[in-house]
């Protein structure tokens, strides 16, 4: 989609009105396209292992930035997801049958690439009768045994439709960092994520910890979808309530025509405030910006997040 300059400076923010049906990016978040010797290395190396990336199949604004750096989320159990959520731009339908060998190429992947950190997601995948829960735990089994000094975030479905025991398998594969996004805020899951359910995710998140304390958790939230600041407040409330170490907020960008609108471009100086925000409520790690994503900086934030930790335990 082209960049084109915004006719209305008194209201630069704002994304859509009827005489303009299309978005229009401001400067803030205009990223340069893809592109290098270590992008093409780390696709080279994602190509040879048949792995899909979230970075490719979401459109990711910040592929060319991480891949560059060798960094690449990858998504397991296929590219086609079970559910439509109005905001996502990965294929929706009925997935092929899981690829037993996937842990393994992931991991042999993630040593070749040199990865410090890693992170793991996937489609959902109501089809199965754990959600892909087993398969996650397989992942991060591999990685282990094939680096073991390599940090691994997993970011997972909500697995709405297992059993209590689909989040007890992944969480007894010890993740460095469990990551589950709510996405938006509860009075918008109608029409951005029609099916999943706000409080099931924000239990699982809550789960999480009383399985496991040592596990940090992390969740994300898009803005721009046409929420207000004080339901931005409260899911931070309804985070923290959960035990909730680390919130990443970024700006929604509209995949295609046919996807949920954006409602408005939020200003770096609002995202600044919601950073400010979230520290006050007690968040460990909080990345808000307008190209923050789940795992853009993943393994930096890492740092920064341990850290905080062992300065809070510290301080008791």
């Amino acid at each position: 989609m082209r960049d084109l300059k915004i006719p209305d400076q008194r209201h630069p923010e704002k994304a859509h009105r009827k005489d303009n049906p299309q978005p229009k990016k401001p400067e803030w978040i205009r990223v340069k396209a893809p592109g290098g010797e270590g992008y093409n290395s780390t696709r080279r190396i994602l190509r040879e292992h048949n792995l899909h990336t979230v970075c490719e199949e979401a459109g990711c604004p910040n592929a060319g930035e991480c891949w560059n750096a060798g960094h690449a989320t990858m998504m397991i159990m296929g590219d086609i997801c079970t559910r439509g959520c109005t905001f996502c731009n990965i294929a929706t339908g009925r997935p092929e049958t899981l690829d037993v060998f996937e842990p393994g190429r992931v991991a042999d992947a993630v040593e070749k690439l040199g990865l410090n950190h890693v992170v793991i997601t996937s489609v959902d995948r109501d089809d199965l009768d754990d959600g892909g829960a087993e398969h996650f735990a397989q992942t991060i089994r591999a990685i282990r045994h094939r680096s073991p000094g390599t940090t691994i975030e997993i970011l997972t479905p909500d697995f709405l439709k297992c059993g209590p025991e689909a989040l007890e398998v992944v969480v007894a594969a010890k993740p460095d960092v469990f990551n589950h996004n709510l996405e938006t805020v509860p009075g918008l899951y109608p029409s951005v994520r029609p099916g999943a359910r706000y409080f099931h995710s924000l239990r699982l998140l809550q789960r999480v910890k009383e399985q496991d304390p040592s596990v940090f958790t992390k969740s994300g939230i898009m803005v721009g979808l046409g929420e207000t600041r004080e339901q931005v407040v409260q899911i931070m409330d309804d985070m923290r309530a959960a035990d909730v170490d680390f919130l990443t907020i970024g700006q929604y960008l509209q995949p295609t025509p046919k996807h949920h609108a954006v409602d408005r471009f939020v200003t770096p100086d609002e995202f600044r405030n919601y950073e400010k925000s979230a520290f006050g409520k007690g968040f460990l790690m909080v990345s808000a910006t307008p190209l923050t994503r789940s795992s853009y900086h993943a393994g930096d934030d890492f740092a920064r997040l341990r850290e905080a930790r062992e300065k809070k335990l510290a301080a008791v």
